[in-house]
């Protein structure tokens, strides 16, 4: 019997606001332990939340980029358990009133035998408040200390429909959600510091079958890669353990990155356990449809409408377009420089993703902190097809921008390097080649044509590099017959 996966992904994202959901502390990361906290974030007896305006708006700024509708009253309660970095001892999230519903993100899928295109399904969006965190000793002790920094950051949690069924799909659709959620600037999903974190629920069916299996919860998983690994892993144990006869439980379980497998954790909560309730220090948001107006406003170019306008605007290929509308920033970056030089789109692209790409790599920057201008990337592409400056000199032209941030015009004149086009002196030049390499000249006219890129070198050799390329090669042609 053959079987298929069902996978969710449930995706906690820190919003980039500078202050806490319910409080003003900071929510800058790397602060020393408990620093960034006071009375509310603490869960002192007494004290009253009051929501971040900043964070409603981010919110609901996530929500119609990734197309759900929003809610016109939402509610916060309080959900319930104990554990040792909750202050409160309950979590102020949302439940049966989240922010908003029904959304999606569209993925294609690149297999061995073929590429496909389908949207995964978000069921919701609601907001919450982050816990603290737990720091265990390193010296052996049986220790653990409490840092409250990040209790009450706030959190948007993404909840997809069980529409994955490869883990493929399911990195595909974080990659995907990420970029979405960089372009529109809500998060750094920077996975490292937490702010981005994803929880997977799994389980898997007879193919055909429509009834949903019992499902596994993945946690611990710090990387896209590890959810894939993960994943992969998960589904293969459950297969195996179904064709055994063995009883797959509802729990949760965490990923082990050094042993590649997932290991059992604990049984899984119901939505009765966290005895949820409306919090009664909140009062519900009505939400109108002028304020969602007013962020969809706000809302920039997103990736899928960008990579359709660079493919009918700008002939690019996909692969291009992959790479180039990867990030917002970069995306600009290239359409400035085009906009600088209108007549070579594919041109300035392929020096954007290879020099340019090149460049922040070798520096570990982005493309913002560079300090060539996208307009003289244009620049460069001008004086090469003005026959100003060849390919070759235009790579060194690129190289001095680099260091000092001037124009590739103000370079070319300072450096004395405008190509040389004048067909009298180059043919003098080449008249002297010719003459210096009479074996070479016999050769080619033989039939060796690697005696002319010889012949053509020596001339551009003698031009130091500035003779126009193209002009050389007419004029030996000519010179040869």
């Amino acid at each position: 019997m053959s079987y298929e996966a069902v996978i969710g992904l449930e995706v906690h994202v820190q919003l980039n606001t500078k202050s806490k959901i319910f409080c003003g502390c900071s929510t800058a990361f790397g602060a020393p332990p408990n620093t960034n906290t006071c009375p509310v974030c603490q869960g002192h007896p007494g004290v009253l939340p009051v929501l971040n305006e900043a964070v409603l708006t981010k919110a609901m700024k996530a929500a119609l980029a990734l197309e759900c509708a929003v809610a016109e009253e939402t509610r916060f309660d309080r959900k319930h358990y104990f554990y040792p970095d909750l202050p409160k001892a309950y979590q102020i999230s949302q439940f049966d009133h989240p922010l908003c519903k029904k959304g999606k993100v569209h993925i294609k899928v690149a297999e061995a035998d073929g590429s496909y295109e389908k949207d995964i399904g978000i069921t919701r969006i609601h907001m919450e408040e982050d816990a603290g965190k737990l720091v265990h000793s390193e010296d052996g002790r049986p220790v653990s200390f409490v840092d409250l920094n990040r209790a009450g950051t706030p959190l948007i949690e993404i909840v997809s429909e069980p529409d994955m069924h490869t883990p493929e799909e399911a990195y595909h659709y974080l990659t995907e959600l990420k970029k979405i959620l960089l372009y529109i600037d809500v998060s750094d999903c920077n996975m490292e510091e937490g702010s981005l974190r994803c929880d997977a629920n799994v389980s898997v069916r007879p193919k055909g079958e429509t009834k949903l299996g019992t499902k596994a919860e993945i946690k611990n998983m710090n990387s896209f890669k590890n959810v894939r690994d993960a994943l992969t892993y998960e589904i293969k144990r459950q297969i195996k353990a179904v064709e055994k006869g063995e009883r797959i439980v509802q729990e949760t379980r965490l990923w082990d990155a050094n042993k590649g497998e997932t290991r059992s954790m604990r049984s899984k909560e119901e939505a009765h356990d966290y005895r949820y309730f409306p919090d009664p220090d909140l009062s519900p948001q009505t939400i109108t449809a002028s304020m969602v107006e007013a962020v969809r406003t706000t809302l920039p170019e997103l990736p899928l409408a960008k990579a359709a306008r660079f493919k009918s605007a700008y002939g690019l290929s996909d692969v291009d377009i992959g790479v180039l509308t990867d990030g917002r920033a970069m995306a600009e970056y290239y359409e400035n420089a085009v906009h600088a030089y209108p007549k070579q789109p594919k041109k300035i692209a392929n020096w954007v993703m290879v020099e340019v790409n090149a460049i922040l790599n070798e520096r570990g920057i982005a493309v913002g902190d560079l300090i060539v201008k996208p307009e003289d990337i244009g620049g460069i592409i001008r004086l090469i097809d003005e026959g100003v400056i060849s390919g070759k000199t235009a790579k060194d032209v690129f190289s001095e921008m680099i260091k000092t941030g001037e124009t590739p015009g103000a370079i070319v004149d300072r450096k004395g390097l405008t190509q040389v086009s004048d067909t009298g002196a180059l043919e003098v030049i080449i008249r002297k080649v010719i003459t210096d390499n009479p074996n070479v000249v016999e050769e080619y006219k033989s039939g060796k044509e690697k005696s002319f890129g010889f012949l053509v070198g020596q001339a551009m050799k003698a031009t130091k590099g500035q003779g126009n390329p193209q002009t050389i090669n007419e004029l030996l042609k000519k010179l040869l017959t």
